[in-house]
């Protein structure tokens, strides 16, 4: 059986029965209880001294639960070029508008990625299959470090992964020569499912977390939406790159509502979407995908846990220097305080 001839079935994905296929019901978390509910963790309780022994301490003993939120982030200058040399200092971070201490910072983001391509084999986007797949293994064999790894995706009217997460560029090289066209776009199934398979993966050493897309931007199946696309990207922490295919600009059948909607996420999400008209054109996306990582910083900070909610908190980074806030800078807008 050939490895494109079964299909993964996870939380929002299309369960197969032979030749039809019914859309498989995506697992929602219970929602949180309502901010109040609970009480807030992290303070002790001091209990009374046993009679006639004095307390060990005058002060109670204060637990403050923290978890380090990284924050890749790109500067670009006027002319889109990216920005080096800048510090620590250059730079302030805000959660929900208060100020937070940049604990980690890198100049230039060495840290390992963690990435899923998922690529779009409906017949409106595989029109040449041979350059599609030509860039994207160039791309593989381009970006990928000794210490990265990647996940090959399929999406058509299902979604299929075609190669779990690995570092053997020969692997994934045989993946992408196995993709097959289909009839339909699984779009929005496939950011679901891309990030959380990201959710899955370690987070040690800042890991960074990728979707890269190649799509027309189109979703044409009853599955997940934007909204539960764009929180599971957001709770896995995953920036989203789409190379958004145009085969006509003036196309009357373009979905721009699916391409404006693959923008906002990329924006959302610390990401970045390019259009490519000419299938020949592929290569220098990918290459700009690849530039796009290794010219990133990276920003780390330490935030306290407010209570027990998993909500949903805001992240802005600005230039201190009033000189240097021309720049412009690209970075996720925030993350759920339960994400993994």
């Amino acid at each position: 059986m050939r490895l494109l001839a079964w299909v993964w079935v996870l939380a929002g994905l299309v369960v197969v029965q032979g030749d039809a296929f019914s859309q498989a019901p995506i697992e929602r978390k219970p929602p949180p209880p309502p901010v109040g509910t609970q009480a807030p963790q992290g303070a002790d309780d001091v209990q009374d001294a046993p009679a006639g022994k004095a307390p060990q301490s005058g002060f109670p003993t204060i637990k403050v639960e923290t978890r380090l939120v990284n924050v890749a982030l790109n500067v670009m200058d006027a002319k889109g070029a990216p920005v080096a040399g800048l510090v620590r200092d250059d730079f302030q971070i805000l959660e929900d508008g208060k100020p937070q201490k940049i604990a980690i910072f890198e100049k230039e983001a060495t840290t390992p990625l963690s990435i899923v391509l998922a690529i779009d084999t409906s017949e409106s986007v595989m029109t040449s299959e041979r350059l599609e797949k030509s860039a994207a293994k160039h791309f593989v064999n381009a970006l990928l470090r000794e210490q990265d790894e990647l996940d090959l995706m399929e999406f058509s009217e299902v979604v299929r992964e075609i190669v779990p997460f690995t570092n053997e560029k020969k692997r994934i090289e045989a993946g992408i020569g196995q993709l097959q066209q289909g009839a339909a776009t699984a779009l929005y199934d496939a950011i679901y499912l891309a990030s959380e398979r990201l959710s899955e993966t370690s987070a040690a050493n800042g890991r960074r977390r990728v979707v890269v897309l190649i799509t027309d931007g189109g979703d044409t199946v009853k599955g997940s939406r934007y909204t539960q696309a764009m929180e599971q990207a957001q709770r896995a922490g995953a920036m989203v790159y789409a190379i958004i295919i145009v085969p006509i600009y003036a196309d009357a059948g373009r979905n721009t509502a699916g391409e404006h909607a693959l923008i906002q996420m990329a924006q959302d999400t610390g990401g970045k979407y390019y259009y490519v008209v000419d299938p020949k054109d592929l290569e220098p996306a990918f290459a700009h995908v690849s530039d796009d990582l290794r010219t990133q910083y990276l920003l780390g900070y330490y935030a306290p846990k407010r209570g027990t909610d998993d909500s949903y908190r805001s992240i802005k980074v600005r230039m201190t220097d009033a000189a240097l806030q021309s720049y412009d800078l690209r970075y996720r807008t925030g993350y759920y305080a339960d994400a993994k």
